[in-house]
């Protein structure tokens, strides 16, 4: 047994949470989310890759619940982090752009909407 801190067990109940949330159980889902957040911090650190996707996957929650004042500071947090750790043309950097612009649309801040963008090579 792996036990509830394992990083493959944070992995495997923040997939369950993504399955409420596609299932439309977001009530099911954002407090799972929130704690494997929080576990994810205690045993992987607050910029691992996979603590990232977590916190990514609550922030896309609070947003489908119409909860933009929580999902945009962690959009914001993530992006930052991953442009720290991954750099600024990677994959889930791109990803994490689209998704702050998309949610500061949704806000009304279309300014800064149109500034998310990755740097010019």
């Amino acid at each position: 047994m792996l036990g509830d801190r394992h990083p493959h067990t944070l992995t495997s109940r923040n997939n369950l949470a993504a399955a409420y949330q596609q299932a439309g159980r977001l009530n099911e889902a954002i407090p799972l989310l929130e704690q494997v957040l929080t576990d994810f911090f205690a045993v992987l650190g607050d910029r691992h890759p996979d603590t990232l996707t977590n916190r990514d996957n609550l922030a896309n929650a609070y947003q489908q619940t119409g909860g933009l004042e929580q999902a945009i500071p962690l959009f914001e947090q993530t992006l930052t982090d991953r442009v720290a750790v991954l750099g600024d043309q990677h994959p889930h950097t791109l990803t994490s752009r689209n998704t702050l612009a998309s949610a500061y649309r949704d806000a009304g801040r279309l300014d800064e909407a149109n500034a998310v963008e990755p740097p010019a090579d």
